[in-house]
């Protein structure tokens, strides 16, 4: 690799990193409040399930088809034409959104009590609990409208090469759900409603933060609505095949709740505060250089340079596993004092961190392919072609949902929701392997053998400085009991692993490795190739 792509590269995937750093804490911050006043029970799963149904639908309109889809045809129009086209399109696009999504917020706040039953049934039978998901349900709906909003703004932001404040947007998100319990806990029977208004304050603060960036880039949003306009038609064909392939994964999820509304109650909540760490690193590292990567690579598309389009996936993909293989393996031997450290607080026994750690650890092995398929998938969108990304999608979630059942007795029935994690684990790591597969069908070389024998590295490097780091003997030198130690016994072994993870890489003469240190500090030397 070039050190000068290969820096350009690394340094906006590290300020995009940066500020999804800072929401991923707060995000964290927003767990262990809800830790602290709700503990794992019934309000907990109650929430958890009702937040998942609109939730949902934010991944195929926000995070997921919607910004996948605009994105590519908005930097199209920035290179052919002039910004103002691209702004036109902008407005048309949130106009168009802005309708659709009334319709089915509306649609969905009349329909609750039908979703819930349908999506959680094993709720029927005690109504309290049935009857406040339903109406958590209904004060969330409108937070699809709000994160929706946030992410074509997102979007727009990104393909003028701005990251770092988009991805702190997050952050309000959580800092308004922070704020909301704190502040209105105490003036409902039911506290866990602060909770659930919190989420649509948190959904404003994320449009607030991006407004005046916007502003610096020239947009003043005017209503426009026309459905024949050939960007917001090319957007469509984008996005439906998209949205296909995500509802696959949303039905799947659906499917996973279900299932878990019938096992052990706190089942939800331990998947759910376990899903939450897994999403740290994924947040910080896979989610910041696929952010990077589609505005990117849909340039290099629009340009037609297949050699610069390959090299800049592989620099990609390089960057993903050497971050996502050790993140891994931190999770999975780190993971329970990492679990004592945030949740175990208030009403979060012993017990539920115990059942968390164990979610967490089949969780762990999935952010290898989760994160992968975050730089893998955007090439297909930037070369026009959802449609094998979709199908490949539907293959592995029917693949999830067959593992459902074996993988719950393999568990048994006090840790089934183990089983749930470990298919999500698994099936993600099928649909990043299919879609590399495939990629040189598009005209992509792959270098199979140089990447296997380079990730064969670096889960030597892991596994080495992680198990290190878990039996690092610690006692007599950090404090038996108290918070100090919690601190102490989660941070030491974790900043130990790091560090010796980066010599070994060193060592091994990965070169990712030296990259990444020389975007962070600036020097332009290459690397020596790994």
């Amino acid at each position: 690799m070039e050190s000068g792509s290969g820096n350009s590269l690394f340094k906006s995937a590290w300020l995009v990193s940066l500020g999804t750093a800072v929401s991923r804490v707060s995000g964290l911050l927003r767990e262990q409040v809800m830790a602290y006043y709700f503990g794992a029970g019934l309000a907990t799963d109650a929430f958890v399930t009702a937040f998942r149904i609109p939730n949902l639908l934010r991944d195929l309109f926000a995070e997921g088809a919607l910004s996948s889809s605009f994105v590519p045809v908005f930097k199209d129009r920035l290179v052919k034409s002039t910004k103002e086209d691209a702004f036109r399109l902008a407005d048309n696009v949130l106009t168009v959104l802005l309708v659709v999504l009334a319709v089915v917020t509306l649609l969905g706040i009349a329909a609750s009590g039908l979703i819930v039953y349908l999506t959680a049934h094993g709720f029927v039978e005690d109504k309290a609990k049935f009857d406040l998901t339903v109406s958590l349900t209904q004060i969330m709906w409108p937070f699809l409208i709000l994160v929706s909003i946030s992410a074509l703004m997102m979007g727009m932001l990104n393909s003028f090469n701005r990251f770092g404040l988009p991805a702190m947007a997050p952050a309000l998100f959580n800092i308004g759900n922070i704020i909301t319990v704190i502040a209105l806990f105490a003036f409902f029977d039911a506290p866990i409603y602060a909770l659930a208004i919190g989420v649509l304050v948190g959904g404003i603060g994320q449009i607030a933060i991006q407004i005046p960036s916007l502003w610096k880039i020239g947009y003043r949003y005017r209503p426009r609505f026309s459905l024949i306009d050939e960007g917001l038609r090319r957007m469509l064909r984008l996005f439906t095949p998209m949205m296909i392939g995500l509802s696959a994964g949303r039905i799947n999820i659906l499917v996973s709740t279900l299932l878990v509304s019938f096992l052990v109650e706190g089942s939800m909540s331990y998947l759910n505060y376990a899903f939450r760490l897994m999403h740290f690193p994924l947040g910080v590292f896979a989610v910041a250089i696929g952010t990077v990567v589609l505005p990117r690579v849909s340039e290099i598309a629009s340009r037609g340079d297949m050699d610069v389009l390959g090299q800049t996936f592989l620099e990609a993909l390089n960057l993903s596993l050497l971050l996502m293989i050790p993140s891994a393996f931190a999770l999975a031997l780190l993971g329970p004092d990492m679990i004592n450290l945030i949740y175990q607080h208030g009403h979060f026994t012993p017990e539920n961190a115990e059942n968390t750690s164990l979610a967490l650890l089949h969780y762990s092995y999935g952010i290898i392919g989760l994160g992968a398929v975050r730089v893998t998938a955007p090439v297909f969108y930037a070369l026009g072609d959802a449609r094998l990304p979709m199908r490949i999608s539907i293959i592995s979630v029917v693949v999830n949902m067959l593992l459902y059942y074996p993988m719950i007795n393999v568990m048994g029935s006090e840790h089934g929701f183990a089983g749930v994690a470990a298919a999500t684990s698994i099936a993600g790591l099928l649909n990043f392997g299919l879609l590399l597969y495939f990629l040189p069908y598009k005209g992509v070389k792959v270098p199979y053998k140089k990447l296997a024998i380079k990730a064969g590295l670096i889960i030597l490097a892991s596994a080495i400085a992680m198990t290190a780091a878990r039996f690092l003997p610690l006692d007599g030198v950090v404090p038996s009991t108290g918070l100090a130690s919690r601190v102490l016994k989660s941070l030491v072994p974790l900043l130990f692993g790091a560090g010796l993870y980066i010599g070994l890489c060193y060592v091994m003469r990965i070169g990712e490795i030296r990259i990444l240190i020389n975007a962070l500090t600036h020097r332009r030397r290459a690397p020596e190739r790994g």
